[in-house]
């Protein structure tokens, strides 16, 4: 079908190690586990090093950092290794005590996207840039409409199960780009949502009532226009699969899709506008937003 997009994004150089010791080790990692980085980390390790070299030249322990930023020794180490995500507040902190000059606050993007899974990422950064966002499903909620509790339900469901921390960091990092409902250059959005979607009780009857009322508050806002597909409806374009259109601040327009662990991102113009085209049928075929937003009160009614 369509090209691949290849993520281009901001390149920041690495700059030299820090002397290590004689077994070749990090010489101030004591006796820290030091496991390895996940895949696609790298921009982990480019902050951890600037983040060390930045600690060091400031004369500074990693305990005393800790001290000052509010976190542990051991967590600062794991920051500096490239073993976890620092949170955006942590390097805005550290920025400020280390006299970095803005150099880790640069990168807090970056970081950041290092939350998402590999397959996501693209995505991620293209939607953060999103002028424009469109977006139908069929199996859950969107991302960018859960409401914390339903986003870690279902997360608690995935298949290989994935640990507590894993869990946490991925409820993160989708609140993370909920931020783009605060932006002041505010994005025009749709979300088309398969009726069955908002009936399933996904994290018990009390997490639906609150991700029903998260859609009915979001649905209030101008610049988004929410619809339900009714699952009576005989003509139905959307048989296909869900997927997401983009267009970004630069004119680019993408389509993404994303099933089992494997994602596509298409920027091949022909294969963007038949996606464009079915979206406009199913948003045709679907309920307008007023009346969708009528049959979400009702929902709600129900529980």
């Amino acid at each position: 079908m369509g090209g691949r997009v290849v993520e281009v994004s901001g390149r920041v150089s690495e700059l030299a190690r820090e002397p290590d010791g004689p077994d070749g080790t990090d010489k101030d990692t004591e006796a820290e586990a030091c496991g390895p980085p996940t895949p696609g980390s790298g921009i982990l390790r480019v902050f951890g090093r600037q983040l060390k070299r930045f600690r060091l030249r400031a004369g500074l322990e990693r305990a005393e950092l800790g001290k000052r930023t509010g976190y542990s020794e051991s967590t600062i180490a794991a920051y500096e290794q490239g073993r976890r995500v620092p949170p955006p507040q942590y390097i805005d902190v550290a920025d400020d005590i280390l006299d970095a000059g803005g150099v880790l606050k640069e990168m807090k993007g970056e970081v950041a996207r290092a939350q998402f899974p590999a397959f996501f990422r693209d995505a991620a950064r293209l939607e953060a840039e999103a002028v424009e966002l469109h977006v139908y499903d069929t199996h859950l909620i969107n991302g960018l409409l859960q409401t914390e509790a339903y986003a870690r339900a279902v997360f608690k469901m995935r298949r290989p199960l994935l640990d507590e921390a894993t869990i946490e960091q991925r409820v993160g990092a989708r609140m993370l780009r909920q931020e783009i409902f605060a932006r002041r250059s505010m994005p025009l959005m749709s979300f088309v949502i398969e009726e069955v979607v908002l009936r399933r009780p996904v994290g018990g009857p009390a997490v639906r009532r609150g991700q029903l009322e998260q859609i009915l508050l979001i649905g209030q806002m101008r610049n988004v226009e929410i619809q339900v597909m009714p699952t009576q409806r005989e003509d139905h374009a959307g048989l296909a699969g869900p997927f997401t259109l983009i267009e970004t601040t630069g004119g680019q327009r993408v389509a993404y899709t994303e099933v089992q662990m494997t994602s596509q991102l298409y920027s091949e113009r022909a294969s963007v506008r038949g996606l464009e085209a079915q979206y406009g049928i199913i948003r045709a075929q679907a309920l307008p937003p007023r009346e969708s937003m009528a049959f979400v009160e009702g929902l709600l009614g129900e529980t």
